[in-house]
């Protein structure tokens, strides 16, 4: 997995970009209560907002990691939001991206890394 300052996670399952936020946004979060998800067969740029994470404490945006086109959201966080602190790196999910050039990843931090920055 590759890791934005964002605090998201980005995973390669084939030639598609699963994303989501990582154990430490979703403790910093707190109690995850709504997770607004972006539409399939949008193209997003690098930054752009494309979901809301709300929780007892706050809400935030999740930002496109790249530039890519959304081909899946997790539609069980609309019935389920918890999913994103129960099993953030799993279950928790957000969307998937298709990537023209899956060497942008090389950008993010790895494991140890992301751990140097949340220290």
């Amino acid at each position: 997995m590759k890791y934005t300052k964002e605090h998201e996670w980005l995973r390669v399952e084939g030639d598609l970009v699963v994303v989501g936020i990582t154990e430490h946004a979703a403790t910093q979060l707190g109690d995850v209560v709504f997770v607004e998800l972006p539409e399939t067969e949008t193209q997003v740029a690098e930054g752009d907002e494309i979901s809301v994470i709300e929780s007892v404490k706050a809400a935030s945006d999740i930002l496109a990691p790249v530039d890519g086109e959304i081909v899946a959201v997790n539609e069980k966080l609309s019935d389920s939001p918890s999913l994103v602190n129960e099993d953030p790196t799993g279950a928790g999910w957000f969307f998937k991206m298709k990537i023209d050039d899956l060497s942008v990843l090389d950008q993010f931090m790895n494991e140890d890394e992301y751990n140097d920055l949340i220290g």
